[in-house]
């Protein structure tokens, strides 16, 4: 397989991944691109080679701004806006974690917070549904501990305490 066959399948499974992640596919198709770019590129080399609208992209790059992956870069001479993103992995993934956490977690922590049934705790119904409930809160409240303590983490400390975990 070539570079460029090599790119495309790269690209079209990210894209496939990205939607299981919860970000829609071209959102990821752009980041998987940019990511396998040596060089920064613009707004209008993204649309060709992905074959995707001005306003698809655009929409996108901003998303991807927004979520930290990708990055504008300013080339001397060149009016174009330029977009790279990062390329180490270990850094892509925390930031994906920490911007999951603030999209997903957080709101369903501060939803689950104040959520109890205040009315005849001795009736088996509403003793379930707050025990649920709580059990909901605490279990998402130590993901978002443990998810900060790996954005918190290099590498190295990471891998070695998960192949601790898994002996």
């Amino acid at each position: 397989m070539n570079l460029d066959e090599a790119k495309k399948e790269f690209i079209a499974a990210w894209g496939s991944f990205g939607s299981k992640w919860g970000i829609n596919r071209t959102m990821a198709q752009i980041h998987a691109l940019l990511m396998v770019s040596h060089a920064p590129l613009n707004a209008d080399e993204v649309m060709e080679i992905l074959n995707i609208s001005r306003g698809n992209t655009n929409m996108n790059i901003r998303e991807l701004i927004n979520w930290q992956l990708v990055d504008r870069v300013i080339i001397s001479g060149e009016r174009k806006e330029f977009f790279t993103a990062e390329k180490d992995i270990w850094k892509v993934a925390k930031t994906i974690m920490r911007e999951r956490k603030r999209h997903e977690l957080e709101p369903l922590i501060e939803f689950l917070k104040d959520l109890k049934v205040n009315e005849d705790m001795n009736n088996v119904d509403v003793k379930t549904f707050n025990e649920t409930i709580k059990g909901i809160k605490e279990l998402s409240e130590q993901a978002g501990k443990t998810i900060d303590t790996i954005i918190k983490s290099d590498e190295h400390w990471f891998w070695n305490a998960f192949l601790k975990i898994m002996r």
